[in-house]
Formats: structure tokens, sequence, C-alpha cells
């Protein structure tokens, strides 16, 4: 099996409810929110329902970017909002954010393993990169 393949298995089983438990880019941001208190004031006046529905759209972009190579205006955009000029994002949160990610799917994907944390971070890791180079170059 593929690493696309593991990742598109990964991302199907994390996506299925199970009882009260809130859904997996909830969660996501709970632990991301968790993790730092820089995160926690980046956020403070966020309505998260909005923001989970950008993170929703800027995830895709990210899988395309891995899948296709090419940069889609999702991606562009929030490449651009979180520069250096605009929200300056510190690059090393993608790392934290990243890592907050792989934290969830392992919360939620009863079947994780050591090549399914790879396949995730492989299909995210060249959109992660193109975010952190548009720190200082948009």
């Amino acid at each position: 099996m593929s690493f696309d393949d593991i990742f598109d298995a990964s991302f199907r089983r994390v996506q299925v409810p199970s009882g009260k438990r809130v859904s997996f880019f909830e969660a996501f941001y709970r632990n991301f929110l968790m993790s730092s208190p820089q995160v926690r004031v980046l956020f403070r006046n966020t309505d998260m329902a909005v923001q989970r529905r950008m993170l929703k759209k800027s995830f895709f972009s990210l899988v395309s970017f891995y899948a296709s190579g090419t940069v889609d205006d999702v991606l562009r955009k929030t490449a651009e909002m979180h520069s250096a000029r605009q929200l300056n994002i510190d690059p090393y949160l993608y790392d934290l954010w990243l890592e907050c990610l792989i934290d969830t799917v392992r919360e939620y994907d009863p079947l994780f393993s050591d090549d399914v944390e790879l396949a995730w971070r492989l299909i995210l890791s060249s959109g992660i990169t193109y975010m952190k180079f548009g720190y200082d170059h948009f």
C-alpha cells in the first residue's frame, strides 16, 4: 500500500463520528490551543467555527499541493496572510501545528501506526514548507 493510500484510509477513519466525541478538526484545535500560550494568544478573539472551516479549506489545499505540485489560490492566500508582513505567524509554529495534528490523528485513528504517521507527515510536509517559505517572501 502506498503512503497516499495509507493517508487516504487514515483520513477516512478520523472523520468517522464516534459517540459524543468532537469532530477531528475540533479536537485538533483543542490540542493546538493547549500546546502553547502563544497559540492561545493568536486565537484569543477568533470565531473557532469559522476557523475550523478555514482550516478544512487550507488542509485540503496542503494535500492538493502534495498531489499536484501546484499552489492553489487558497494556499497562496493563506501563506500571504500568515507572512511576516501580515499576521506574522512564526514559521516554527507550523512544526507545532503538525505535531498537534499528528497527536490528533493518533487519538482518532484506531489503526494509527508508524506508517500512518509517516504518511501524514509526507503528504503535508511540502505544503508546510511552502507556508514557511512564504513567511519572508510575501
